[in-house]
């Protein structure tokens, strides 16, 4: 049990630590494109998205059924919804949202990521805490695609508002490291109560399906390059159903 809720917590650690990685290139490159943005929005969205089926949904179905893969998944993508309601962020495509806050547009966009990070982590713990360590590795690998371009995202406006470029880097780096928080907390309830394992696959799945399409895909359209969003989601789809593949 020791050594599950260790993998559980040190892989959401290392998927969350990838957001940090993601911004490294500021350093070496001093411009990004949008088309270039959108395309790696579209691939982490890709990768997130078949993440989501194989790795959670479809094991969360075999092993409770499809009722509660359905309910756990609504609620997932209900609590999502309800958070964006009560806690202050923005977001690049919807603006602001949730109550007024006097916090600058860019920490706010910050909580967004960091918010929504955390069922990322839940999914990566609550793979581990299922026992398949390679159903485990499939989701904390695709957690680390996706946060690498997320990193990126992050410490680009920060350095258009006059960030260093290593203070830059290191708040991009913080929004990830709610991710481990999510891991253990997921890695823990599915090996104590082992009944909760597809409701926390489900619910994650759920959280993370809410994301992708309010959030991701829309972002990823909005600059008039939705044609080379759309092409990198079925590339990073691709890549991650072929990686669960080869896992498994």
């Amino acid at each position: 049990m020791s050594e599950i809720v260790y993998l559980g917590f040190a892989s959401s650690l290392a998927a969350g630590l990838a957001t940090g990685i993601g911004a490294l290139p500021v350093f070496f490159i001093k411009r990004f494109s949008d088309s270039l943005m959108d395309v790696l929005l579209g691939f982490s969205a890709g990768v997130m998205m078949a993440a989501t089926a194989f790795s959670l949904l479809v094991p969360a179905i075999s092993i409770g059924g499809p009722l509660i893969s359905v309910l756990g998944v609504v609620f997932g993508a209900l609590t999502i919804s309800f958070l964006d309601k009560i806690i202050p962020h923005f977001h690049a495509v919807a603006g602001p949202e949730g109550p007024i806050s006097r916090l600058s547009k860019i920490w706010l966009f910050i909580i967004a990521i960091t918010m929504h990070n955390f069922p990322e982590g839940l999914a990566v713990g609550v793979s581990f805490g299922s026992g398949d360590i390679s159903r485990g590795v499939v989701v904390a690998t695709a957690i680390g695609l996706q946060n690498a371009p997320e990193g990126l995202a992050v410490a680009l406006p920060l350095l258009r508002e006059k960030y260093s470029k290593a203070r830059s880097v290191g708040y991009a780096t913080l929004t990830g490291l709610v991710e481990p928080v999510g891991g253990l907390i997921g890695v823990i309830l599915v090996t104590v109560i082992h009944a909760f394992m597809p409701w926390g696959m489900a619910f994650a799945a759920g959280a993370m399906l809410f994301v992708i399409v309010d959030e991701m895909v829309p972002e990823s359209h909005k600059k008039g390059f939705g044609r080379e969003a759309s092409l990198g989601f079925l590339m990073g789809f691709v890549t991650m159903m072929l990686l669960d593949s080869l896992f498994k």
